[in-house]
């Protein structure tokens, strides 16, 4: 069942907050127009940085020897990111040679999801319905359900154990005959499964605290499992000595082999059924998960997955210093240095570089119109709170300030844009401003005739109907 909390909040009240955010959408409106005024200026120098490292680069044919005609060369190299270093994660004892080990932490939580109706009422008071409803998920960090509005959900969460995120990196990471520095290791990205090898005296002291929370919680009576099957270890007769002896040594090597087997089969067994006995925690592949059943998670589980970078053939471009790297410094002071995984020419890399830049352009534009227009509609949405008095009038108010501001919005994103481009390239900047002047030619004088054209009709007088004519009844 939905849980619904109804509050209404008067006239006066909304009037009041209406002023109130005036103050609050100039501050969006000139944030809006500052993040337009930088994003164009970032997205020109970044792309002049890029024109010029494309044509500075040389490609490195050898990574593997080192080349002084390449100091302070910016170079494109393709070779093997490797490393010597061991890594260990102290939580769980657990560790790999490898370039960067990971774990990362999910909880088991009933979640509260919100949902938000409002209505206008007659005499311009608002009334506010919100609707809580809850779900079970998989989340990045415990949640407080003590803070939840439905009295039904509350204190209903609650973790087993707790452990952070963490992540580690290798320092030394060769690169042929070089060596990455800390900025182009963060970027290899090769991940695998990393293989869990936790000590049984470990693994059982997680089991015993994770069973103590898990009672603490939910009981001792529904903690109670049936004990698991053991499997019972694969029996072979044994051979007679007197026998043996009359095989012949190939008999004898096949005897061994199968007795290897047996063996190897029979101490599977005896591991997985150490790892029965263990009811709260539960090896698979890379996540030890906390809790009775992997397969049914309950409120409180926990799981950890564990991932390692391995090494793996990366193609860098960067700048040669000594057996190093360091960024590239274009004319205008724009840093660039890359990693990309597998095999790249410098052209691909410049390349995807670019068109990069122009998707954050335009990503970042989006945002700062949206700003701008969101800036003006709290600036005058006190027009459209005032007429709330009869909702329907202010709904034709409001949908017509929405527009003027959706309007001017653009028009003035425009204008920033072209003025910022006017610094960079003044042809397409001022393609732009001519663009926003006719935007506001249409929208000033077009529409003003449009309204006076409908103000001449509206005082023209109705024309009266004519009289049915009255038949002659002599």
């Amino acid at each position: 069942m939905a849980y619904q909390e109804v509050t209404r909040t008067g006239y006066g009240t909304r009037v009041g907050n209406s002023f109130k955010a005036i103050g609050s959408g100039i501050l969006m409106f000139v944030l809006g127009t500052a993040l337009l005024w930088w994003n164009e200026g970032r997205a020109v120098k970044t792309e002049k940085m890029l024109d010029e490292a494309g044509s500075a680069y040389v490609e490195m044919e050898n990574p593997n020897k080192k080349d002084a005609s390449l100091e302070g060369e910016l170079i494109c190299g393709t070779a093997m990111a490797t490393t010597e270093d061991s890594l260990i994660d102290v939580d769980f004892g657990i560790g790999a040679k490898a370039i960067s080990i990971r774990r990362s932490v999910e909880y088991y939580q009933w979640v509260e999801h919100t949902k938000t109706e409002k209505k206008d009422k007659l005499g311009g008071a608002e009334e506010t319905v919100t609707t809580y409803t809850y779900s079970k998920q998989w989340v990045s960090s415990p949640i407080q359900s003590s803070q939840f509005h439905d009295p039904a959900y509350q204190n209903k969460n609650t973790v087993l154990t707790t452990y952070e995120d963490a992540q580690q990196y290798a320092e030394n990471v060769s690169f042929g005959a070089y060596k990455l520095n800390e900025s182009l290791i963060h970027s290899i990205s090769s991940r695998e499964a990393m293989e869990l090898a936790i000590a049984d005296d470990m693994l059982k002291q997680f089991d015993k605290s994770t069973q103590a929370a898990y009672e603490r919680f939910y009981g001792v009576q529904k903690s109670v499992q049936q004990q698991p099957t053991t499997q019972q270890p694969v029996q072979t007769p044994a051979i007679p000595d007197s026998v043996r002896a009359l095989l012949s040594d190939s008999a004898k090597a096949v005897l061994d082999s199968l007795q290897a087997v047996n063996d190897s089969i029979n101490k599977s067994m005896e591991a997985a059924n150490n790892k029965q006995d263990l009811a709260y925690v539960h090896q698979a592949s890379n996540v030890l998960y906390f809790g009775r059943v992997p397969g049914a998670p309950e409120v409180g589980d926990v799981r950890v997955t564990f991932e390692k970078v391995v090494p793996a053939k990366v193609t860098v471009m960067a700048v040669v210093d000594g057996d190093s790297f360091k960024p590239f410094k274009a004319k205008n002071g724009k840093r660039f240095q890359t990693l990309v995984m597998g095999k790249k020419s410098g052209d691909e890399i410049i390349e995807a570089e670019k068109e990069a830049n122009n998707m954050l352009l335009w990503a970042l534009r989006i945002v700062g119109i949206l700003m701008v227009i969101g800036g003006l509609k709290g600036i005058f949405g006190f027009i459209e709170t005032i007429l709330k008095v009869v909702p329907f009038i202010a709904g034709i108010f409001g949908w017509g300030i929405g527009v003027v501001c959706t309007v001017l919005g653009v028009v003035w994103s425009l204008i920033v844009i072209a003025i910022a481009w006017l610094f960079y390239r003044p042809l397409l900047g001022i393609s732009l401003l001519v663009l926003a002047g006719f935007l506001v030619w249409v929208f000033a004088f077009k529409g003003k005739d449009k309204l006076k054209e409908l103000a001449a009709k509206a005082k023209q007088p109705k024309t009266a109907a004519a009289p049915a004519p009255v038949e002659d009844q002599n």
